[in-house]
């Protein structure tokens, strides 16, 4: 998928665990790992709105796109 989802580097900066993360945005920790691992469909823009608060940041600091070309290697 050309979209790269870089939410571990956010949760390192932050020194902050998945666990902790997902019960402060208020979802399961498996659903921020489908997520948090690039399996996400969608991500919400409420679940995207919360996860910048928590981690501070911005949203293109979370998700980034990457070439086709890029992306398999």
């Amino acid at each position: 998928m050309p979209i790269a989802v870089d939410i571990d580097v956010m949760l390192a900066k932050r020194k902050m665990s998945v666990g902790e993360l997902a019960d402060r945005i208020g979802i399961t920790p498996a659903n921020l790992a489908v997520l948090k691992n690039g399996r996400a469909k969608a991500v919400r823009f409420a679940t995207l709105a919360a996860l910048c608060d928590v981690l501070e940041c911005q949203p293109g600091d979370l998700l980034r796109w990457v070439a086709e070309e890029a992306a398999v290697v």
